[in-house]
Formats: C-alpha cells, structure tokens, sequence
C-alpha cells in the first residue's frame, strides 16, 4: 500500500495536471503494450501499435521492464501544473546529471553485470543500462532516440484521444474542487485511491510511505496508467500522484459505432466512410447508392463544417478527410502516421 501524508498545508497546494504528460505516456504505454491484460480498452491500439514499431521496444524493454520499478529519470518533472510536452521532457532527459542516471540504473532488477559490446562501439538493448551508468553520451542519444520513434508509432497517432480523456477528468475533478474544496477532490479520485484525512492511501504493488512535507502535490491523470497509480520512487523529487483515467466500457480506439450516424446523420455517415481513403464524387455516389448532386451536397455540407477537403483532380474533384474529419471517424485517434 502506498500512504501519502497530507499536511494542512499541502492540501492547499494539491493541483491539477493541465494535460497529459508526453513522457509519463510514452512510457507507460510501454508496460500496456507488452501487457495482455485490458485488451477490451487497449487491445486495437496494441495491434496497430505494433504495425508501425520498428524494433524500439527491444533497446527500451532494457530500462523499463514489464512491470514494477522503472528509473524516475525516464519522467523528468518540474513539479509545475503544466507537464512537459515531448520535446521539453526528452530535453530534460538529455541534461539529467551522470550520477542521478547511475544511481536510477543500480536499481533496475537483474544482473547489472557488463555486457560485451558488438564491434563498432553501439550499444545492445541487453547492454544499454550499463552504458547509460557510465555516463557515456552515446547510449542516452540512443535511448532518446528510441523514445521519440516510439512514442511517434505508439502514442502521437492516439493524441487527441488521450488529451480528449485527460480534459475528461479534470473536468470532473474541477467540479469536486469548485463543490468541496481539495478535500473533495481527493476523495473522488478513483477507487483504488482513498482519502483518510490527513492520509491518502492507494494500491501499490510495495509497501510505501511518502511525506510531502509542505511541497504539496500534482495530480497527473494518465491514460495509460493501468490498475495502480505511480510515484516517484525518490521521494525528493516534486511529489506527483499519476492515477488512471477512467475508461468507458466500450473499446478504446474503436472503429466507429451506430452513435456516429445519430450525430451526423446516416447517410452523411456513410459518406465520410466513404471519403476515408479520398474519392472522387462520381466514387462517392457510387460507393453510398446516393445521387450524384446528392453526393456532391453531402460532401458540400462535411466541407463547409470542416470534416473534408476538395481539390480539383483533373476533371474531377477529388474529397479527402481534414484531420478533424478523421478523428471524428475513429473516435477520436487521427489518422496513422506513415
């Protein structure tokens, strides 16, 4: 069990999150790919996910494993409401001091004996913790690197759906504060968060104690945080409280369902179906069993709302789907980076 102390004058200063943080995202989405569990909420984006990754997870797998403790440096955090954006964090990342990363990596699990490097100098997955203790800049590049072109497969095509559930709870969080106060809003964290004035306790997978000493604390609501929240295991470091969103029953990411055609209209519906992949007006009429002049209405109506575009293609006019006519499509997610 983890038990926050709460003094008087923390409680005035626990603040929300203003976003999702890039960094806390990127990498516990990790643990949720390679997790078999949720596959309900997650099990699309898993699928998709590992379409477009290109073997990041192997040197990544290395400092953050499935499950349990993973270096407090891989999330830099100032402590701020405002979380860092990717660039930010992995800038932060890139000037954590040589000593702090040794100590982190020291507490990895697993033999920390060195690993033979391959000829040429580069850094395996499996010896990646070892080069990062040695300070070397080589395997941090690598590990940013590793992070970016994860975090483009994995995370940035889904955030828009991410962002949408993390305004999502704040907006019910914000309601308990306006209502009651901070005491409030702590006690509607979700239920594996529980507010025992002057103690917050949650399920933890250890036994921990954490003092927030007058620093107060930041509520950072994750979208894939899963069953348990996470702290810092330094507890020097500005306390955060990362805790899951609540997802709804139905599947995350999934294709869209009969409420799209409530909200535009059947037929409209069928049309921006239709466009998904870029069509003709002649195609589109074909494809919706509609008329030509009521094709050409149709997509003249998702133009003038913002949801498709149209470009003359020769003799034709060729209807393509804005980004926000994709996210509406899929729910949220826009459409998969290349």
């Amino acid at each position: 069990m983890l038990r926050i102390h709460v003094s008087g004058v923390d409680l005035s200063r626990v603040r929300m999150a203003t976003r999702p943080d890039a960094m806390w995202e990127t990498v516990l989405s990790l643990h949720r790919l390679r997790d078999r569990r949720g596959s309900t909420v997650f099990g699309k984006w898993r699928k998709e996910s590992r379409n477009r990754l290109n073997g990041e997870t192997r040197l990544l797998s290395a400092v953050v494993p499935p499950r349990g403790y993973f270096p407090d440096f891989l999330t830099p955090s100032g402590g701020a409401a405002e979380p860092f954006g990717l660039d930010a964090g992995m800038e932060a990342l890139r000037d954590t001091p040589a000593d702090r990363i040794r100590e982190e990596i020291a507490l990895l699990p697993g033999d920390r004996t060195p690993a033979r490097r391959p000829p040429g100098g580069h850094t395996s997955g499996s010896a990646l913790p070892e080069a990062l203790a040695e300070g070397r800049t080589e395997p941090l590049g690598r590990l940013i690197s590793s992070l970016r072109a994860y975090h483009r497969a994995a995370v940035e095509p889904y955030w828009p759906h991410i962002r949408a559930s993390i305004e999502a709870d704040r907006a019910v969080r914000g309601r308990a504060l306006l209502d009651g106060g901070a005491d409030e809003l702590l006690a509607t964290l979700p239920p594996m968060i529980r507010w025992r004035a002057p103690v917050l306790e949650a399920d933890y997978p250890v036994d921990r104690e954490l003092r927030l000493d007058g620093r107060g604390l930041l509520l950072q609501p994750s979208f894939f945080c899963r069953g348990t929240p996470v702290v810092y295991r330094d507890p020097r470091l500005p306390p955060v409280l990362v805790y899951p969103v609540t997802h709804p029953g139905a599947p995350v990411f999934a294709e869209p369902g009969p409420w799209l055609g409530r909200l535009v209209g059947h037929t409209r519906s069928a049309v921006l179906r239709s466009i998904d992949n870029g069509c003709t007006t002649s195609e589109l009429a074909r494809r919706t069993g509609v008329s030509l002049a009521s094709a050409s209405q149709h997509a003249c109506v998702l133009r003038e709302a913002g949801l498709v575009r149209t470009l003359r293609h020769g003799s034709s006019v060729l209807h393509t789907l804005t980004p926000l006519g994709a996210a509406l499509l899929r729910g949220g997610a826009p459409l998969p980076v290349p």
